[in-house]
């Protein structure tokens, strides 16, 4: 609500308790120009949609009910309720670039469901994540507001909504090719269709949609949020866009940096992440640059309209995206922080001669893509467990007839494991060839080391030196997704010459990828020996924990590395551990998943964690007990490293 109103509900509500009036109080975001007690007016819409993590789990039932199942949500602002939901819609990140009917939608490189009306009717009836795709494909066939309103209960209001959008792609598809006039286009931009989706039903590229909106000088503004419809000037820049005629971002020509944010919290990417956004925009002011935040979810502080100098709360899309820099002109952008949604986005933004700072989109993607790391390895005569990159089942069978199973399946450019599949025999394997549709022609096979120890290792380069900012050690055996396990800081059982080796690894990772800002590597160790499973040019999910436990503001340092200021500039240690003991601790939220196979693996399914601090292991670990009851969350049949098991603890 207060990122939806502008109105600053906590602040005033803990002042309230404190003993003021909201007549004494001022409104914050107008600076004084109205009290607290002038209750919050717009003149745009909002729409918050909820994002769920039903693919991680795909032997629950994904009907929703008064049993809470979202993880995280997203908001979309605009001028109208169309506009606002279709914004939110592609803000989800789960390849819809706006509301489509749920055969357009599958027919996108998906898995192509046979949608019966049977089908339909029973999607309509049950709620479920992706029943507003299906009520646009029933309009899609011509099924009326008055039976639909009978089969989900939804307000016909809403559903004439739906069905306008629905009837516009419907008359979409009919086009041949691409014939908009002008004011045709700006309809549909003002009904909130993205350039992708109005690719995706015309069935062509998406630059094709750009260059004819670019040709008629079409462009969105950016309106303030005010929180009283503009009754009063609003000195607070926190904007959205919309395609009317009057701009109102008024951008400054101060040096200014933009910063990528993370989207909607998910299993793999959640607060760590917007964590580390917000002590970026607080580095990036410290520097006397002016700090440009884009995000588009309302849970995370880095959508507080006062952690940035500006806030955009926008779709995290190459097309909403490059349109706010248009506007901006930044000196650069920060793509580090945000996890793999800003770091998906950096690449496509610098195709489009964007300048992006820290590492370089082509050395971030010699990184992500397990051919290319695979080379980088070989080249500096790293060990990897054994592994192949194969084009076909067969080459996978004959692979597993060779080293023996079990085998894992590793995708390219994901974060929390998703796409990683463990196999566990030739049969397993045959039934994931024929149960997945492949997207990568190449994928990565290698072989699975059993009873071996993993290890995080999070560090920052500036091109010349490289600082640990921690090693962790997971407690369970590899194999267990590092979110899912309980991380060590500092390691237990790592002796000092494999900690040296980690190090001497990270330098030749670091250098050869050219990393200017965070990198971090994951390791396995088996009997002393050292392999490398892969590398992330970004901020990772355990940069919060190691920055807490070292009291060292890691994001902060990283922030100004890759902004000119070299590690010794800033003396900071080249390696950092903690006084303490401190313990990471994943929680689970599978009892409000019925039926959820609780057995751990590698995929990460893990929804938060806690942080525990003792002087030694088990004064930390018995806080962990009181904290979270993870003896009860975490699988039994885990194998533990530790002396100690699970009920032992």
């Amino acid at each position: 609500a207060s990122k939806a109103t502008g109105f600053p509900i906590a602040k005033v509500a803990t002042k309230i308790s404190l003993g003021y009036n909201l007549n004494e109080l001022s409104n914050e975001i107008t600076e004084g120009a109205i009290p607290a007690s002038f209750e919050p007016t717009i003149d745009y819409i909002v729409v918050k949609i909820p994002r769920f993590a039903f693919d991680k789990f795909p032997e629950v039932t994904s009907i929703l009910s008064t049993q809470m199942k979202s993880i995280g949500e997203v908001m979309g602002i605009g001028k109208t309720f169309q506009e606002a939901l279709q914004k939110a819609i592609r803000s989800l990140e789960i390849g819809a670039n706006g509301l489509l009917s749920i055969t357009t939608l599958k027919g996108q490189g998906q898995d192509q469901d046979n949608v019966t009306d049977s089908l339909l009717h029973q999607k309509l009836v049950i709620p479920n994540e992706h029943r507003i795709f299906y009520i646009a494909e029933a309009f899609c066939r011509g099924w009326q507001i008055e039976k639909i309103y009978t089969l989900t209960g939804i307000d016909p209001w809403f559903l004439n909504q739906i069905k306008e959008i629905a009837d516009l792609e419907n008359l979409l598809r009919s086009q041949q090719g691409i014939s908009l006039s002008k004011d045709e286009l700006l309809f549909l931009k003002q009904k909130g269709f993205s350039d992708k989706q109005l690719a995706q039903i015309l069935k062509i590229h998406e630059k094709e949609i750009y260059f004819k909106r670019r040709n008629y000088n079409l462009s969105p503004v950016y309106k303030r949020i005010d929180s009283c419809a503009a009754e009063f000037p609003s000195k607070t820049s926190y904007m959205y866009s919309c395609y009317e005629h009057l701009c109102e971002a008024n951008p400054s020509s101060k040096k200014k940096i933009v910063i990528l944010g993370s989207g909607p919290n998910r299993i793999g990417q959640g607060i760590e992440f917007d964590y580390c956004c917000v002590h970026a925009s607080l580095a990036v002011r410290e520097l006397g640059y002016e700090s440009i935040m884009i995000n588009c979810n309302p849970e995370t502080v880095s959508t507080d309209y006062d952690s940035s100098d500006r806030l955009y709360f926008e779709p995290l899309t190459l097309e909403d995206t490059r349109e706010i820099l248009k506007i901006e002109v930044p000196n650069g952008i920060l793509a580090q922080f945000g996890g793999q949604t800003s770091l998906l986005l950096s690449r496509d933004l610098n195709l489009e001669g964007f300048n992006i700072l820290g590492t370089q989109p082509e050395d971030i993607h010699k990184a992500e893509d397990r051919i290319e790391f695979k080379k980088i390895l070989d080249k500096l005569n790293l060990r990897q467990p054994e592994n192949k990159i194969i084009t076909s089942l067969q080459e996978a069978l004959n692979f597993g007839e060779q080293v023996g199973y079990p085998l894992i399946l590793r995708s390219s450019y994901v974060i929390g494991g998703k796409g990683f599949a463990k196999i566990n025999s030739q049969k397993n394997l045959i039934d994931y060839f024929q149960n997945h549709n492949l997207k990568e022609n190449k994928i990565l096979i290698e072989k699975f080391i059993i009873d071996a120890i993993e290890v995080d290792l999070d560090a920052i380069a500036d091109g010349e030196d490289l600082a640990i900012c921690g090693i962790l050690e997971q407690n369970e055996s590899a194999g267990i997704h590092s979110g899912d396990s309980i991380s060590m800081f500092p390691s237990r059982t790592l002796s000092a010459d494999v900690t040296s080796k980690l190090i001497e690894y990270s330098y030749l990772i670091a250098s050869e990828l050219r990393v200017k800002g965070f990198l971090n590597l994951q390791f396995i160790i088996k009997d002393n020996d050292i392999f490398v499973l892969e590398a992330n040019p970004r901020a990772s999910r355990t940069i919060p924990f190691i920055s807490k436990a070292t009291g060292i503001p890691f994001t902060k340092i990283a922030t100004k590395v890759i902004l000119g200021q070299t590690l010794k500039e800033q003396k900071i240690p080249l390696i950092n551990k903690p006084s303490l003991f401190f313990l990471k601790i994943p929680i689970f939220s599978f009892d409000k998943l019925p039926y959820s196979n609780k057995s751990l693996g590698i995929e990460m399914k893990s929804t938060g964690e806690v942080m525990t601090v003792g002087s030694n292991f088990e004064e930390a670990a018995s806080k962990g007990k009181l904290f979270t009851s993870f003896e009860n969350k975490i699988n039994e049949n885990i194998k533990i490293n530790n002396v100690y098991s699970l009920q032992e603890i």
